[in-house]
């Protein structure tokens, strides 16, 4: 189990990737809000499952929204304060990935685009692949003293 957490949380000592982690933690944390409560002008998980299921085809509708919603709120709140910040990343570039697949297949460039959604899997990706830097609570728990 120790081993599992420590590849988990296993980081960079670079300050260079925590200005991304907040800002995508907090980007996270809004859309997941929006579609899981309805906060920031959000239309909350009840339209978020209409629409996975009725405009996506993901059936059933709560089967998706919910875990794509609580992923983004949780795995936003995770990735700003960089606990598990692998983990939080491969788990919300997956979540890019379907929403690329599904929600922004139609164009490359907003509105209806995929871009956006491209530049959060990136951004996701860095912290999969790299962890979330010094000012993390995975710098500060497990990296710093090896």
């Amino acid at each position: 189990m120790k081993n599992i957490i420590l590849l988990l949380s296993k980081t960079t000592g670079s300050w260079s990737v925590v200005p991304l982690r907040i800002i995508l933690g907090l980007i996270f944390i809004g859309h997941g809000g929006q579609k899981l409560f309805g906060w920031f002008g959000g239309y909350g998980l009840e339209a978020t499952a209409g629409f996975f299921q009725e405009q996506l085809g993901l059936t059933p509708g709560i089967l998706w929204a919910f875990p794509a919603s609580a992923g983004e709120l949780f795995g936003g709140l995770l990735l700003l304060v960089g606990l598990f910040a692998r983990l939080q990343g491969a788990l919300l570039s997956f979540t890019m990935l379907v929403a690329i697949l599904t929600a922004h297949n139609s164009a490359f460039f907003l509105p209806s685009g995929m871009e956006y959604a491209l530049a959060l899997l990136g951004g996701s990706l860095v912290f999969a692949m790299g962890g979330a830097g010094k000012a993390s609570l995975d710098y500060h728990f497990i990296n710093r003293n090896e």
